[in-house]
């Protein structure tokens, strides 16, 4: 599913085509989506301008003029598209953002399970975002959160920087990339990963973060970019998917274990 750099590409992609533009309507083709589409929404937006599009975890927020906003979950296999206004529908194409400009953000969604919401002057207050934790970029995100977080926690490790709720938009991906860069087994408890180490483990999320989106994020599957394109940060990935190859590192072969019902990749070596 898309993960935070894939997110953060889609919106530095969608950015000098959506701020600053008029928000002539939303075309909601299907109200099906994870949690139903308020259907009056449409005619609530219309006619405000974007005055910023931001993302917080996994969500993009369209604020709009007149102390309003959007919130657009992309799900697992969602991404959105700039075409032109008279460009054809195709399978999946459920929302428009139709801009004065004559183009259109084109939300399209083949498992909807993403998500559309309004959400009024305060985003950050919406039941979805309000209980989020620190945003893995910035500066309330460190070693020393991780640490204090997880005092006398059982918890896999890589389950808890997977909790939206201690950090955002750390997903299956990205966690076993840092881990394999820190060292750290990904089954290790939480509680018995040392201060020093937590001090790496954020380093090196921060690091593989900020690769992947300049990279344009990682295309295992479904996500494109708002071009069209495909990321390219899953070329250079050293565990995810590649159970049974030879780490890059010491040249052993990667092992597969399932943590909190996920395939998780790592070096029986480089990890402890």
């Amino acid at each position: 599913m898309p993960e935070l750099p894939e997110v953060e590409t889609t919106r530095r992609g969608l950015l000098p085509y959506a701020t600053g533009r008029r928000l002539d309507g939303l075309r909601i083709r299907d109200h099906r989506l994870r949690w139903p589409v308020d259907p009056g929404v449409a005619g609530r937006v219309a006619g405000r301008d974007i005055t910023a599009l931001e993302r917080r975890g996994k969500y993009l927020i369209f604020r709009l003029s007149g102390d309003a906003s959007l919130l657009l979950h992309l799900g697992m296999s969602g991404h959105v598209r700039v075409v032109a206004l008279n460009t054809p529908v195709a399978a999946h194409d459920h929302v428009d953002f139709v801009l004065d400009s004559g183009v259109v953000l084109r939300f399209n969604d083949p498992r909807r399970f993403g998500s559309l919401h309004e959400a009024g002057a305060l985003p950050d207050e919406h039941p979805l975002l309000e209980r989020l934790g620190p945003e893995p970029l910035s500066d309330a995100f460190d070693g020393g959160h991780l640490w204090r977080i997880s005092r006398g926690r059982r918890v896999a490790v890589k389950n808890l920087i997977m909790d939206s709720h201690v950090v955002v938009g750390v997903g299956n991906i990205y966690a076993a990339e840092a881990l394999h860069r820190s060292g750290i087994h990904p089954s290790r408890p939480a509680g018995r990963v040392s201060q020093q180490r937590y001090a790496q483990l954020a380093t090196d999320i921060k690091a593989v973060l900020g690769e992947a989106i300049e990279a344009g994020g990682t295309t295992l599957r479904d996500f494109a970019r708002s071009d069209g394109l495909p990321g390219y940060f899953q070329q250079t990935l050293a565990v995810y998917g590649r159970a049974g190859e030879a780490c890059h590192q010491c040249g052993r072969a990667l092992k597969s274990i399932r943590l909190g019902q996920r395939a998780t990749v790592y070096c029986p070596a480089c990890q402890r």
